[in-house]
């Protein structure tokens, strides 16, 4: 499907067409078809200070998505919703646990018991000086079953076991993009308004939406193009081998680094091969002259060929002056366990590091049906 911007045409792909590392599974499985069939629990990877001004509430969800459960708490407490803090984004349909925050306050505890019901469950509560940001966590926690397997256990080893040995490509799970990509064609059709009623002050014209909706469609926007990006590197079959200009990630941080070409040597090549650190991919926005992790030569080659077809987007970035950065293209699962339970049901246990998606994972391994 294409849409007109401006008399260009901007084709947005459907998520099903993203690449796979080698092909697309035959092997397929049931998810979620209990909420206790996809576990989560986040580690926020430090302890609550104790004392503060912010109240860190951790709860149990089931049926809630995360900015339900943040309404509440602000329809009981009486804070703002923009006062109420959380690291991350949860599944709707799971048994998720997670970790938010609120102003501390006169009875603000005994506030919060009130939200308890069959669905939401707060598990313990301590203070804190500052309030939880998004992606202030360290990891989450799966504990997954897939129901009614159908095709040969030893297919689905195979496809298990080259996680392990290659990873999961790093992409923006489905639901980042609402339904039928509903969140990026939201944006197109923002884009598509007469020039003359946005261009003097973009910002100022997305605010009459919500600031939480003006966030996930900025969000949707650079998911889509990041995706589309690995996609590419995946197809050229060098999505995990170095390019010249490549940036490059050190696994499990944010921490980016460039090599000097005739630097590239075999040890940094072993860590490569060793997962220690990874190629990244850009997630665009506004690229400053202070900006140190550019891609130069082969690698943003790759990039700059890949952008011109979404210059649109590229464009609606720019005017809400959303800053450029980069994200690894691929994550390996840390304890990574299954075992088979019956015939048909097949159990995953793995964590992942904050922004990697279970459902990227899983799509390596089967069609979910």
């Amino acid at each position: 499907m294409a849409k007109v911007f401006k008399e260009k045409i901007v084709d947005i792909a459907p998520f099903d067409s993203l690449s796979y590392v080698n092909s697309a599974p035959t092997i397929s499985a049931r998810l979620k078809v209990h909420f206790a069939d996809f576990k989560v629990t986040e580690n926020l990877g430090f302890d609550p200070t104790k004392n503060g001004d912010h109240l860190f509430i951790k709860v149990r969800k089931m049926d809630l998505s995360t900015l339900e459960v943040a309404r509440k708490l602000s329809e009981v407490t009486g804070s703002k919703l923009s006062s109420i803090g959380y690291s991350g984004m949860k599944d709707k349909r799971g048994d998720c646990v997670q970790w938010f925050s609120i102003p501390t306050g006169e009875g603000i505890e005994k506030a919060i018991l009130s939200i308890e019901n069959n669905k939401l469950n707060v598990i313990t509560s301590h203070l804190n000086t500052r309030k939880l940001k998004i992606g202030s966590h360290k990891e989450n926690h799966f504990h997954i079953k897939l129901r009614d397997c159908q095709g040969s256990k030893l297919e689905f080893k195979n496809r298990m076991d080259r996680i392990m040995e290659h990873g999961v490509p790093n992409y923006f799970g489905e639901q980042r993009f609402g339904k039928e990509m509903h969140n990026v064609y939201e944006m197109l059709r923002i884009l598509k308004k007469p020039s003359s009623a946005i261009d003097s002050n973009f910002s100022a014209y997305l605010r009459i939406k919500t600031p939480v909706k003006r966030s996930i469609l900025i969000s949707a926007v650079r998911a889509y193009l990041f995706n589309q990006l690995l996609s590419t590197r995946l197809l050229l079959k060098n999505w995990s081998h170095y390019l010249l200009g490549d940036i490059l990630n050190l696994d499990g941080t944010d921490s980016y680094f460039s090599v000097l070409d005739k630097n590239w040597d075999g040890t940094l090549e072993q860590r490569l091969n060793s997962f220690d650190i990874h190629i990244s991919g850009l997630l665009p926005g506004n690229i400053s002259s202070k900006d140190k992790y550019i891609t130069s030569s082969k690698a943003a080659d790759i990039e700059n060929d890949l952008m011109k077809n979404y210059e649109p987007l590229l464009e609606g970035l720019r005017r809400m002056k959303v800053s450029s950065s980069r994200r690894p293209l691929r994550f390996r699962p840390k304890n990574f366990q299954f075992s088979w339970e019956g015939g048909d049901l097949l159990s995953l246990d793995f964590s992942l590091r904050r922004g990697c998606y279970a459902t990227s994972l899983l799509r390596e391994i089967c069609q979910i049906r």
